[in-house]
């Protein structure tokens, strides 16, 4: 009979932990990447192309698993598939990670499959439109599994009172890399022709090079982070490790009734971030459709927001260290309502506007996230952290469903954007609320952790 191994002594010193800290933020800074040059800016006008070509037009239809799809909503279809796959295959990879204690190495796997696939878009050409699909889907489910596991380490590299501090850290880390690369690749494609170069050339060395900006400094945290639990026998097998990790999952979600309050956390941090997410997602439009502004001033704020929220996510940090990471995000929420309400005033033709707008949300963006995973921390027991975090990550991955659903339904009823964007203020009232009446110091006991100085 095989026996767990048990995991090697390390040493666990601040000076030992801090070293490791420095390699988990090169993981967000690795794989923002992807997020911004590839989700945010090229991939989807890019692929609608591809399917156009392969049509022959925008009016005619491509086929898709079966279905057929007009160019224009081919990217918003293969969106949709990634979704339910991330939603299946998340919790997969989180329990594969607790079960086997193997989370380096399996992060490292996701996130290398996910940059691979990324990589290839540079052969995306010519009406591939099925090719660019499937890089997407993979890369997409990789990126996704290994920020759960990404996420994970965390209660593992800081104590209770440092995790404010280093998960801001991270996520201000990403938002500095992510728009380091972007302003590069936003400089590429503007200068395609000065530089001898075809325009779909451009896109698909940025989506390229992105990939290989992914997996090129995933290498870092790869060489610093270490496996802390007990691991899976070597000789078990991968259908067993599968098989076990599915009854460790089942067994994790029938428990998740033993801890009430941190539900309550998961459907809170549902509803208020379905309506960060969805403010994100619908801000081009309400620019374009709304506004007026051109792609100049969409592209600038892009830019902005991403440096500014680099800022952002350590000024509402370090506050955390003082006051509570509960309150940040209350008074963040706070601050999200007011921004909400005031893109309803909003003049239209006005860039100063729209960017002054954008300026106040990346202040609160990158803190309402990162404070977000670090109050998630200290609510889940220890050694199912990794299954624990893909449950956050559904809860972050699929919830601007009902935003989307929300936002669209007031803009059929009413035919105005600005009506539309204000509905959203309900998300962040009732996420706000049921946080506010979450008591955090009881949850967290309840999941058997240390209650830290300030929550």
């Amino acid at each position: 009979m095989t026996v767990p191994s048990p995991p090697a002594v390390f040493d666990d010193s601040p000076a030992a932990r801090k070293r490791e800290q420095r390699g988990w933020y090169w993981y967000d800074w690795a794989n923002s990447a992807f997020p911004t040059t590839v989700l945010t800016v090229f991939l989807g006008p890019y692929l609608i192309g591809i399917a156009e070509t392969a049509s022959g037009g925008p009016d005619k239809s491509v086929s898709a698993l079966g279905f057929d799809v007009l160019p224009g909503a081919y990217f918003s279809f293969v969106v949709g598939v990634a979704a339910i796959l991330q939603i299946v295959f998340m919790p997969m990879a989180g329990a594969l990670a607790d079960h086997t204690g193997r989370k380096k190495q399996l992060m490292g796997s996701f996130a290398i499959a996910g940059a691979l696939a990324t990589v290839c878009f540079w052969f995306v050409s010519d009406g591939r439109y099925l090719l660019g699909g499937v890089l997407f889907l993979v890369a997409n489910v990789g990126f996704a599994c290994a920020m759960v596991i990404y996420n994970s380490f965390l209660p593992d590299i800081a104590t209770p009172d440092e995790r404010d501090k280093v998960s801001g850290m991270g996520w201000g880390f990403g938002y500095l890399g992510g728009g380091l690369l972007l302003a590069v690749h936003l400089g590429l494609f503007l200068n395609a022709e000065a530089l001898g170069l075809e325009t779909g050339t451009a896109v698909r060395i940025a989506l390229s090079s992105a990939g290989l900006w992914w997996g090129g400094f995933t290498i870092i945290p790869l060489l610093r982070l270490r496996n802390r639990h007990a691991l899976a026998p070597r000789s078990e097998t991968a259908g067993k490790a599968i098989s076990g990790s599915f009854t460790q999952l089942v067994r994790t979600a029938i428990g998740l009734k033993a801890y009430p309050l941190t539900l309550a956390f998961l459907v809170a941090y549902l509803l208020y971030n379905d309506g960060v997410q969805t403010v994100i997602s619908f801000s081009a439009t309400y620019a374009d459709k709304e506004l007026g502004l051109g792609k100049t001033v969409q592209i600038g704020a892009i830019l902005m927001v991403q440096f500014v929220a680099f800022g952002g996510a350590l000024l509402l940090s370090r506050l955390a260290t003082r006051v509570g990471a509960k309150r940040v995000v209350l008074g963040a929420l706070v601050a999200w309502t007011a921004v909400v309400a005031v893109a309803y005033f909003l003049p239209r033709g006005s860039a100063v506007a729209f960017f002054g707008l954008g300026f106040a949300i990346a202040i609160v963006m990158g803190g309402t996230q990162a404070l977000s995973r670090s109050l998630f921390s200290h609510v889940i027991p220890a050694g199912k952290e990794a299954e624990y975090y893909s449950l956050y990550e559904i809860s972050d991955k699929g919830s601007t469903f009902l935003g989307s659903f929300t936002l669209g339904m007031a803009y059929q009823l009413s035919g105005s954007y600005r009506l539309a964007i204000v509905s959203l203020i309900a998300f962040f009232i009732l996420g706000g609320a049921i946080l506010a009446a979450v008591n955090l110091p009881r949850a967290i006991r309840a999941a058997g952790n240390e209650v830290p100085d300030k929550i």
